[in-house]
C-alpha cells in the first residue's frame, strides 16, 4: 500500500475533518445554482467562486475540500457546445481550483504544519440527470451505462493531482459493484460513501452491510461510509460498517458527513423541513466515539457547522491526550 499524505492522516490518530457542502457555500456567496450543472456550471464561468469556497472550509478547519466535480460531465459539458477537450480540462480544473485554494491558505498561515487535502468528487449516475434519481438508485440501466458513464472520468481525476478520490452520494448496490471495479484500476487512494434511507440500508434497499464486505479488501479504497444522509441514522450506520470491518479483519476507515437532516424536492430544487436538532459538534464526537475516521458535513452544512465539528473533535481530542489526574 502506498504511503501517501491520506494514508499518513488516516494512521495518526486524528479525526480526518472534511468540508461541508460546496453548492450550500456558493449560494452563500449569492449564486444562483439551479441548473443541470449544479456547482460544476461555476467551474465554467465563475471559477474564484469555487476557490473561495473551498478556502472557506480551510479557514473554518477543514483538513481536506471536495471538489466540483461531484456533477461534472463529459456529457453534460459537451451539452454546452464544449468538445471532448475542454470538456476534460474543465473537469480537471476542479481539482486545479482546490489545489489553488489550498496554495492561498498556506500562503496566509505560513506556520501551519497540518497537511490539508484535495479529494476529487465523484457522483453517482444520476447526479448529472437532475430527476433526483440520485437518492433512489433507480436508474433503469445495464452495468454497461455505468461503466460507460464512470470509467473515462475517473481516469481523469486518478491523475488530476488530488490526493484522494471521494465516490460520493452512491444510492445502490449495482453502483457499488461497477465501482469496485473501477477503482481496482486507479492508482490514487478512494474513498466509497453511499446515501442511506435508514440506519442500515442504501436507497436502493441495499444492506450497507453488503457493500462493507464487497469493498472489505479492495486494494485503492481507504474508507467507506455514509454522506447526503440524515444525522439521526449515522451511529447505526456506522455500527453495522464496523461489525463487518471486525468480521473480515478489513483495514477500512470510516467516513461519514451527513447532511442537515432537511429533505430535498428534485422538483423544484428546494429543501423542506428543520434541520437535525443535535448540535453539530456533539454529533460529529458521538460519531468519532463509533468508530468514524473521517468527519464532514454535506447538503446544507456550511463553514459554522464544520467549525463546531472542527472546535469540538480538538477540544476532545486533547482533553483525551491530557487526562485529568485526581488529587
Amino acid at each position: 500500500m502506498p504511503d501517501t499524505t491520506f494514508d499518513q492522516l488516516l494512521t495518526s490518530g486524528q479525526p480526518i475533518i472534511l468540508d461541508g457542502g460546496l453548492a450550500t457555500e456558493l449560494e452563500a456567496q449569492g449564486y444562483n445554482l439551479n441548473s443541470a450543472l449544479w456547482s460544476a456550471e461555476l467551474l465554467r464561468n465563475h471559477p474564484q467562486a469555487i476557490t473561495d469556497a473551498h478556502r472557506a472550509y480551510y479557514e473554518a478547519g477543514a483538513n481536506c475540500a471536495i471538489s466540483a466535480s461531484y456533477q461534472a460531465t463529459l456529457k453534460g459539458f459537451m451539452g454546452l457546445g464544449l468538445d471532448a477537450e475542454q470538456a476534460q480540462d474543465l473537469i480537471l480544473s476542479s481539482v486545479r481550483l482546490a489545489i489553488d485554494a489550498r496554495d492561498a491558505y498556506f500562503a496566509q498561515h505560513p506556520d501551519s504544519t497540518h497537511p490539508l487535502l484535495v479529494a476529487a468528487s465523484v457522483g453517482p449516475y444520476g447526479a448529472p440527470l437532475g430527476d433526483g434519481s440520485e437518492y433512489t438508485g433507480d436508474y433503469g440501466v445495464n452495468d454497461a451505462a455505468l461503466v460507460a458513464f464512470h470509467q473515462q472520468r475517473l481516469q481523469w481525476l486518478d491523475h488530476s493531482g488530488a490526493d484522494v478520490l471521494a465516490c460520493e452520494t452512491i444510492p445502490s448496490l449495482q453502483e457499488a459493484k461497477v465501482l469496485h471495479e473501477l477503482l481496482a484500476q486507479c492508482q490514487t487512494p478512494a474513498w466509497i460513501s453511499f446515501s442511506c434511507k435508514d440506519g442500515q440500508h442504501l436507497n436502493d434497499g441495499s444492506p450497507i452491510a453488503d457493500c462493507a464486505r464487497l469493498f472489505a479488501q479492495h486494494p485503492t479504497v481507504r474508507a467507506i461510509g455514509v454522506n447526503c444522509t440524515s444525522p439521526l441514522y449515522i451511529n447505526e450506520l456506522i455500527s453495522c460498517i464496523k461489525q463487518v470491518i471486525e468480521q473480515t479483519g478489513s483495514q477500512l476507515a470510516i467516513v461519514v458527513y451527513p447532511n442537515s437532516g432537511e429533505h430535498y424536492q428534485a422538483s423544484d430544487n428546494s429543501w423542506h423541513g428543520t434541520s437535525t436538532p443535535m448540535e453539530c459538534g456533539l454529533a460529529a464526537a458521538s460519531w468519532q466515539h463509533s468508530g468514524a475516521a473521517i468527519i464532514g458535513g454535506c447538503c446544507r452544512m456550511g463553514p459554522e457547522h464544520i467549525r463546531q465539528i472542527q472546535q469540538h473533535l480538538h477540544s476532545l481530542s486533547h482533553s483525551s491526550s491530557h487526562p485529568t489526574s485526581n488529587p
